[in-house]
């Protein structure tokens, strides 16, 4: 079961602007980058629905998470179906992303006041997400489908949308301000920022340095 509204996750989601997430096999592996992003500031993480034994993972880092109190809002990504969502809600998401969008899990999500994030890839996706109750859009892949160019002209017509896009998001000052002056709502990282060879070198630290540094950069492009 979700310890945190949807009220709360947005508003979290919203504050900061970031959305590390990733996927690993090894729950061990998992909880050092958990504690890493933590450190960095982020106060909310996606554990990728991506590999074997993701679901057994996530229960792991979960537990983990509220075992020790940490105040870290954890959800879930890559969720496709309502099934797939059902079951790790049960296990505790706090929110449901998505690379697509399926008005099955929006219902679901919706029943149970749990956040979902679903992905689009045009503005009458976009419209329909919303229709069906969506606060935040994800797009997807966010580089492929145009970048920033493609945040600014969504919200030319519609100012009220919320985008976060994901995929293509590079860990540097440029790409973020482009993509916050554009106007996205927030963003999600992953590869960019919990790089893979960091992981494997065992070096949280920079993956910490990292996500303060990007936190930095999205305060810097809203102007605060």
């Amino acid at each position: 079961m979700a310890k945190f509204s949807r009220v709360e996750v947005f508003n979290t989601l919203l504050s900061t602007g970031l959305v590390p997430l990733f996927f690993n096999p090894s729950p061990v592996v998992a909880k050092d980058i958990a504690k890493a992003c933590l450190e960095g500031g982020t106060k909310i993480l996606e554990f990728t629905n991506r590999g074997e034994g993701a679901m057994q993972v996530f229960i792991a880092l979960n537990d983990f998470i509220t075992q020790e109190q940490i105040p870290l809002l954890l959800g879930v990504g890559s969720v496709v179906d309502a099934p797939t969502a059902a079951m790790f809600i049960a296990y505790g998401a706090n929110f449901i992303v998505s690379p697509i969008l399926n008005p099955d899990v929006s219902r679901l999500c919706n029943r149970r006041k749990i956040a979902y994030i679903p992905g689009c890839a045009t503005v009458t996706e976009i419209s329909q997400a919303e229709e069906l109750g969506a606060e935040v859009v994800k797009i997807f892949p966010g580089e492929t489908l145009g970048g920033p160019n493609f945040v600014k002209a969504v919200m030319g017509p519609c100012p009220w949308t919320r985008i976060m896009p994901t995929g293509g998001v590079d860990a540097t000052q440029e790409n973020i301000f482009a993509w916050f002056k554009a106007g996205a709502a927030a963003v999600g990282m992953g590869s960019n920022l919990i790089r893979k060879d960091l992981v494997e070198a065992g070096n949280y630290k920079s993956i910490t340095e990292k996500v303060s540094q990007v936190l930095g950069w999205i305060q810097q492009a809203r102007g605060k």
